[in-house]
């Protein structure tokens, strides 16, 4: 009679124990299986893409562009800003490059730009300044963080030459960005994709009273 009354209870607790050693053995899937900056780092360590060819070597590059694309804003930010595919990148043909670029830029890029030079001269402006200094403050706390990846970036400079930053603002970025080789836009990615985070946000179009 015991066992009858106690045998739901137990039906219960076993399958309670069940569900949660399932829920923890996804929860490591889910966390083993995240792109995080060290990975991706890791992955670019591991293979010599100078040494591939074919379609050895077009996976390779598709793979990296995967784990970009997989890889959260501030993660991102952390493999932009320290130029980890850099090495990479300068091993690529031009139709590579342009292939790759085209590839890792965030959802939406092409609909930022649209609507970037939609605005008045001074919203742009400030965008751009306002994408500069973020990324200068995101910069400065990699270097106060000891951030591992903060080496392959510079604390002092700017993320963007003057040169380059005249031209965005003079040419307009939609032009100078289509009309770029794939180097420059590759210097420009941080800055454009800092300058996405600025209008998503909404801070381009309010006012600023003092």
């Amino acid at each position: 009679m015991l066992s009858q009354r106690w045998r739901p209870v137990v039906f219960c607790l076993l399958g309670a124990f069940a569900i949660w050693g399932i829920a923890l053995t996804g929860y490591h899937i889910a966390k083993n299986s995240k792109v995080t900056a060290e990975k991706v780092q890791a992955y670019i360590e591991s293979i010599d893409l100078s040494k591939l060819s074919g379609s050895a070597r077009a996976d390779a590059i598709r793979k990296l562009e995967d784990m970009l694309n997989r890889l959260s804003p501030e993660e991102r930010r952390r493999v932009r800003m320290g130029r980890m595919s850099g090495d990479w990148f300068e091993q690529m043909t031009e139709e590579e490059k342009a292939g790759f670029l085209e590839a890792t830029m965030p959802t939406g890029f092409k609909q930022m730009l649209t609507a970037f030079e939609e605005l008045p001269k001074e919203k742009r402006d400030r965008a751009v300044d306002d994408a500069l200094r973020r990324l200068k403050e995101a910069q400065t706390k990699m270097h106060a963080s000891q951030d591992p990846f903060s080496g392959n970036a510079t604390n002092n400079g700017p993320m963007l030459s003057a040169e380059l930053q005249a031209k965005v603002r003079t040419i307009g970025l939609k032009t100078f960005y289509s009309q770029s080789s794939p180097q420059t836009k590759a210097e420009l990615a941080p800055v454009l994709e800092e300058l996405q985070r600025v209008m998503e946000s909404g801070a381009a179009f309010r006012d600023r009273r003092r």
